[in-house]
């Protein structure tokens, strides 16, 4: 990797802030242990604006930080015990959607592009891992692992990877 610019570095850190409050905006449903956050947007922000290794840096220190203990997971909580729990599998798949977001976001600042990849890969990935970490913690089937895990957010998901599409495009850094 080249080296960071204080430039990088202050964009990264911004982010992974950003992050840390997003995380504090959480909407519990009755039915599954998933929230509705503005986290997903914050990730696909990330994965907008900087490229696959810096966004990789930013969801790695973000994970890391929650891991240490550090409340910045959703409902202001961290811990070993949220990572390994019911929705750890999400947290194990931003790491590996975002900077894929960012690699096939193409090198064009396009709307449709931006749409295209959160949609197409990050929303994917992000409910294969949290799916599956249902499945493996909660000893759940498929089906209602994807009722709980993924289906009830897919509409927000999609709206909130356009806001920050838009959001990105908007932004000059």
């Amino acid at each position: 990797m080249s080296s960071l610019t204080a430039r990088d570095l202050t964009k990264m850190a911004l982010l992974v802030a950003l992050l840390f409050v997003a995380a504090f905006i959480a909407i519990p449903l009755p039915f599954t242990p998933a929230m509705i956050t503005m986290t997903t947007l914050v990730f696909n922000l990330t994965a907008f604006l900087l490229p696959p290794k810096q966004t990789l840096i930013v969801c790695v220190v973000y994970t890391l930080c929650g891991a240490a203990g550090l409340p910045v997971f959703t409902g202001g909580v961290g811990g070993l015990g949220k990572v390994f729990g019911p929705t750890g599998g999400f947290i194990f798949a931003f790491i590996v959607a975002y900077p894929l977001v960012s690699m096939f976001k193409g090198k064009v600042r396009s709307f449709w592009h931006y749409v295209a990849a959160g949609v197409f890969i990050g929303i994917p990935i992000t409910y294969i891992g949290g799916v599956l970490g249902m499945m493996i913690v909660l000893h759940m089937s498929l089906w209602p692992a994807i009722v709980a895990g993924a289906l009830p957010f897919i509409p927000g998901d999609i709206l909130k990877t356009i806001v920050a599409a838009f959001i990105a495009l908007k932004i000059r850094v």
